[in-house]
């Protein structure tokens, strides 16, 4: 029987990258199969290849046996290949079954076919036991809908191998296992699934194999049952690696962070983007802000650093209203920031490193002197303390920032907010996009925050890190805390119903 998918010595190169070397990838009819690595290590571009959006230098594809070349997307999905990508592609305001049939519309051209359209949904919808009402307006979907709405986009165009990067990024764990109920139907079905992603417990769980990239080049395949999530990250990294930060029992102090009340008003909707949140964050704790993307948090995290004025409530930091203070007078007082946008606020691309390690800080002691005029030989010397401590590499100090890769880059702005020594550290996304190695070292950095006595508020998308690296979890759902309960107690099931909309005592 023919592969799904064989990609013979594939090579791209770009300017002053190797992105795929010499690589070979292949997918069986009936399989899930893990396409995994580190950020940079090849994976999307030899995706974008398969699906026709870039071309190889050199190197075959065979689609179940039969060489092809692709010009574009449509030569790709006329062989049978569809792509879920991370960020959806969906017109709100149009129904789902509008979605499905945008650019493949049946009938003439003078009239489209809708009730045609709408059964070929209906179908799709009850074949592979999806839950959504075709004449729904996609804007009203919730994300775990919407991302079913994407897959039957792909269905409808007849796709045998689906592509999906980093499908779970914006699901509920309850969402989660239904996506992998359909993706178990779809290949008991002879079809086939390429997934892409970080969450090596969701690869071990899901696929029937592994293939694992590095530095552009294929690694090794690997099946499930021969492997383990520590030797998956292991091929990943290239070195031993723990997936699990160990801390010890967390003995929390007095409340450095309360937020009392918080209100955001919604600039366009009549609710709140914010809508009356209080928590306390005490020294020597973290606190884990749970929940799907795009339910507050990041309008919480502005608010309490500075960067957006609430429209009701109070942040108080040492004991101290802050409300009417600027971020910099909030930084001043004790209260660092590691943004979710490392690039638009983390870091200045166009500055080398030595000036991106005192950002926030460059118009105090000891980085300024008299008259304004920076200290170069502290601004080296502190620069060379970071970079050396936290392993940023390369160790240039006149590197540009822009330079950097994801994990160095944000490897140097958590050194810059936490060796500051802030009483408040707020974390916004500390490891998105960042490689495994890297995302290992960021957690001991914050334990080792949190065992000096800094009051850590942890916010993430990923649920398997504020599980790991909490003391107390709170989850937020439409602007509101649903509730709040000790890391040890937490589990994913309890968790997810809460980000789903369940308060904290109806999810336990």
């Amino acid at each position: 029987m023919h592969s799904a998918v064989r990609m013979d010595r594939i090579t791209k190169r770009f300017p002053l990258v190797l992105a795929n070397d010499d690589v070979t990838f292949d997918v069986q009819w009936g399989e899930i199969h893990a396409l995994i690595g580190e950020n940079g290590a090849g994976k999307s571009t030899l995706m974008k290849i398969l699906y026709g959006l870039q071309p190889p230098d050199s190197g075959s594809i065979a689609i179940d046996g039969s060489n092809v070349t692709f010009s574009n997307a449509k030569d790709a999905i006329q062989q049978g290949i569809g792509m879920v990508h991370q960020h959806f592609m969906l017109v709100e305001p149009l129904s789902v079954t509008e979605n499905l049939i945008l650019g493949s519309e049946p009938g003439s051209a003078l009239s489209i076919d809708r009730a045609a359209a709408r059964r070929r949904t209906q179908e799709l919808i009850e074949r592979f036991g999806f839950d959504i009402d075709p004449d729904q307006p996609v804007g009203e979907l919730p994300l775990g809908m919407q991302q079913q709405v994407e897959i039957l986009k792909t269905l409808y165009r007849d796709a045998r191998i689906l592509v999906l990067d980093e499908p779970t990024a914006v699901l509920t764990p309850q969402e989660t296992r239904s996506l992998f109920a359909f993706l178990k139907t779809y290949a008991e079905q002879g079809n086939a699934v390429v997934f892409i992603s970080h969450k090596l417990d969701e690869v071990m769980e899901i696929c029937d194999r592994s293939s694992v990239m590095r530095d552009g080049r294929m690694i090794g395949t690997v099946e499930q049952s021969e492997t383990s999530t520590k030797d998956l990250a292991n091929m990943m990294v290239g070195r031993e690696v723990l997936l699990r930060v160990d801390k010890p029992e967390a003995t929390p102090g007095d409340v450095k962070l309360r937020v009392h009340d918080l209100t955001l008003r919604h600039p366009s909707k009549p609710k709140n983007v914010l809508d009356r949140v209080s928590l306390e964050v005490r020294a020597g704790e973290i606190l884990g802000i749970a929940g799907i993307e795009g339910n507050g948090q990041s309008e919480l995290v502005e608010c309490i650093v500075g960067l957006q004025r609430q429209d009701a409530g109070m942040v108080e930091l040492l004991g101290v209203d802050q409300s009417e203070r600027s971020a910099r007078e909030r930084r001043e007082a004790g209260l660092s920031h590691v943004p979710e946008d490392r690039n638009a606020r983390g870091l200045v691309g166009e500055y080398d490193t030595a000036a991106n390690s005192i950002l926030g800080d460059h118009h105090a002691a000891p980085y300024a002197g008299a008259f304004g005029l920076l200290n170069e030989q502290a601004i080296e010397a502190h620069a060379q303390e970071l970079v050396e401590g936290y392993d940023v590499r390369p160790r240039s100090l006149t590197v540009l920032a822009q330079a950097y890769s994801g994990g160095n880059a944000q490897k140097l702005i958590v050194a810059r907010e936490i060796e500051r020594e802030p009483s408040v550290l707020v974390l916004a996304q500390p490891t998105r996009g960042v490689d495994i190695g890297a995302i290992e070292f960021i957690h001991r950095q914050i334990i080792k925050a949190r065992e000096r006595g800094v009051a850590v508020l942890l916010v993430s998308a990923d649920l398997n890190e504020t599980l790991s690296l909490s003391d107390r979890i709170a989850v937020m759902y439409e602007g509101r805390i649903m509730g709040e309960m000790p890391a040890a107690e937490a589990d994913v099931e309890t968790l997810g119903l809460m980000m789903a909309g369940s308060t904290g005592e109806a999810a336990a």
